[in-house]
């Protein structure tokens, strides 16, 4: 009886500790709840080899090989379950068996990409991405000495995590302790906020919070966000949660609950999420349809972008993906976020298998509900446009960030930034996606937008058609200077709308006075201010 007990509490012994640091969920369709189980197994036989020991025992250097035999076999059963298990489990749910149910995982939508995305105004364009986010949010925690000293913004994958707050592009990151020592000197306050990045102001903000976080990546033993959870929800799946704010600026960790969908372990989809509360740790699961409005990324973009792969390549079986390949695509290797009615959407486009570096098309997804939208258009890929912009400046060796999708007079086109060595924003480049070599470039982002729209008129890239005229009197003239060169603000009398324009436009500008009837070539769009690509004074 004794050998027995020393066995078991051995081994339960290591399966709490191996649960405590692992925590895998214990769930027969987590992979990771059978690699557990499976070393609790093997920790189970090597115990009753330990436990067939006893003080009689190694005076005689004797072992009970009957208990051994007899006890070990539980242990090896289990060993050969959990291995077979896991074989048959993987090979079962690959998609040579269900190409059909892969392929379905993400319904996608036919659509039109001018009905569906609106023509902004270049003050809501988002302009920062993920490192000039984190450059940023150094840079202001560095001027705080009081937290620099203590804190550091955290960096990982689940921050500077693009949301729509109050109608804003805005990427959010929370601090972090220093180390485990500034940990025991602040750890009963919590984490004091989280920075605030306006991805198109560039205004960096630390938002400081009444109630410290208290629940994090960074944090430790029971207040560690993955413990939490764990100890809360022992058989849900979790997999790649992001950072995010409601509508008043409270911060909360999304955590989507993963499903398997085909087989045992294939068709990796998200059920639903749980929301906690960053500062007292409170938590609600949400089905997935009932996730709240504000929450922007109840999925992850690797689920997103994997289930776009299964719906382009098992369109015709999977057989076809390795022999004929008839109508197979994949994602264009990169993806980035829209803000489309205060949701966050992830585009990518689609190439065709043979990597003939050209799009055949564009998908947009809700990263909330998962609605699929497909463009046709042709054009470049995202790399391509990226090296197009390069291109233009490779005297000055600058390198392009991944573009951001933007529609400009009825035309999809890439902005891209361009950056030094240092990782400072330098140029930025509109690159249209039908005909990528066309590329305009600009100090600045009016400077190059108003290049563009030239080229828009000019006949290279649309019919000049497609740009609208107005003939008007001159009401109102006004001047600013923004990077150095000066705009004029001329209103009209037969519009609400401010046409703007660089001196470089025309010189006309110079000497435009109230009363001159004029005639403006534009690219329309719902803003207020609109670029003008031509003037002439009657």
């Amino acid at each position: 009886m004794k050998k027995i007990v020393r066995t078991v509490v051995i081994t339960l012994l290591f399966a709490f500790v191996s649960f405590y640091f692992t925590l895998p969920a214990l769930n027969l369709r987590s992979p990771y709840f059978y690699s557990w189980l499976l070393e609790v197994a093997v920790v189970y036989m090597v115990a009753s080899l330990i436990g067939t020991f006893s003080i009689k025992d190694l005076k005689n250097r004797t072992v009970d090989f009957a208990f051994l035999k007899k006890n070990a076999k539980l242990g090896l059963l289990i060993v050969i379950l959990c291995v077979a298990t896991l074989g048959i489990g993987q090979v079962a749910s690959h998609q040579f068996f269900h190409a059909g149910a892969y392929q379905k995982l993400i319904p996608v939508e036919n659509r039109e990409f001018t009905e569906d995305i609106a023509q902004v105004s270049m003050k809501d364009v988002p302009i920062v991405d993920k490192d000039s986010a984190i450059q940023l949010g150094n840079r202001k925690i560095g001027e705080l000495v009081n937290l620099i000293s203590q804190f550091e913004v955290d960096e990982y994958d689940y921050s500077y995590t693009q949301i729509n707050y109050r109608d804003i592009p805005t990427r959010v990151a929370p601090l972090r302790y220093g180390n485990i020592i500034k940990w025991f000197n602040n750890q009963s306050n919590g984490i004091p906020g989280y920075i605030s990045v306006n991805m198109t102001t560039q205004d960096v903000e630390l938002v400081q919070l009444e109630e410290g976080i208290r629940y994090s990546p960074g944090e430790y033993f029971f207040r560690d966000l993955d413990r939490h959870l764990r100890f809360q929800y022992p058989t849900k799946i979790f997999e790649d949660y992001s950072f995010e704010v409601d509508d008043d600026g409270k911060p909360y960790w999304i955590c989507p609950v993963i499903n398997y969908t085909i087989g045992l372990f294939g068709g990796r989809d998200v059920k639903g999420v749980v929301i906690v509360n960053a500062c007292n740790g409170d938590s609600e699961y949400y089905d997935i349809q009932d996730v709240p409005q504000w929450v922007d990324r109840a999925y992850s973009a690797d689920i997103i972008v994997e289930q776009i792969n299964y719906w382009g390549k098992y369109k015709n079986g999977y057989i076809n993906t390795i022999f004929g390949q008839k109508d197979v695509c994949v994602t264009s290797g990169g993806y980035n976020y829209l803000a489309i009615d205060d949701d966050v959407w992830l585009y990518t486009g689609l190439t065709s298998v043979g990597n003939d570096e050209s799009n055949i098309g564009l998908v947009l997804v809700n990263m909330r509900t998962k609605e699929a939208r497909y463009y046709i258009v042709s054009g470049a890929t995202e790399y391509s446009a990226m090296d197009s912009a390069e291109g233009q400046v490779q005297n000055l060796a600058y390198k392009a960030t991944f573009p951001v999708l933007l529609n400009i007079g009825g035309q999809p086109t890439y902005l891209v930034s361009l950056k030094d060595n240092a990782g400072l924003v330098k140029k930025f480049a509109f690159v249209n996606v039908e005909k990528y070599q066309q590329v305009a470039i600009g100090d600045t982002l009016d400077q190059a937008y108003a290049v563009y729209v030239k080229l828009l008129s000019s006949g290279q890239i649309i019919d000049a058609s497609s740009i609208s005229e107005i003939t008007g009197t001159v009401t109102q003239v006004d001047t600013a200077v923004k990077d150095g060169n000066t705009y004029f603000y001329v209103q009209l009398s037969n519009s609400k709308k401010i046409f703007v324009a660089s001196i470089q436009l025309n010189d006309v500008l110079a000497v435009l006075q109230p009363e001159d009837r004029v005639t403006i070539g534009y690219v329309d769009s719902d803003s207020d201010f609109i670029m003008m690509n031509q003037i002439e004074r009657k």
